[in-house]
């Protein structure tokens, strides 16, 4: 299952195993927002894990849980997503939308590597 096709609290909690890399169902229960119940918790974790986006192992009394993808993997997969949704496929027309945003605000640093970028893959480099 993609990423994208997730309800906000499945999102959210996907979001926590990312950031904490693991942790329990009280541990994502306590970062999310709201005030979720445990069973409710431990539901979306369940579903997540029957929509094989994340796994767990038992240790002592408690699971840990953490997503199966990496978080590099997923987030390739979500902006094509965006890609193909919003802008036809059309990375040029993404990069337009985003730069044209008054909101947008890159620093010089940024302004090079994304030059870097358009440069390898002029020449067919990836990274």
């Amino acid at each position: 299952m993609a990423v994208e096709q997730l309800s906000r609290r499945e999102r959210e909690i996907v979001d926590i195993l990312y950031a904490k890399e693991e942790a329990t169902a009280a541990e994502v229960r306590l970062a999310m927002s709201g005030d979720p119940s445990d069973a409710t918790v431990r539901t979306l974790l369940r579903i997540l894990g029957e929509k094989g986006l994340v796994k767990f192992k038992r240790q002592g009394r408690h699971y840990r849980y953490r997503p199966v993808q990496p978080k590099k993997r997923a987030a390739k997969q979500a902006f094509r997503h965006v890609l193909n949704v919003f802008f036809g496929g059309s990375v040029e027309a993404a990069l337009a939308s985003h730069l044209s945003d008054p909101k947008t605000q890159l620093d010089q640093d940024e302004l090079n590597r994304l030059r870097e970028l358009i440069s390898e893959a002029e020449r067919g480099e990836t990274t």
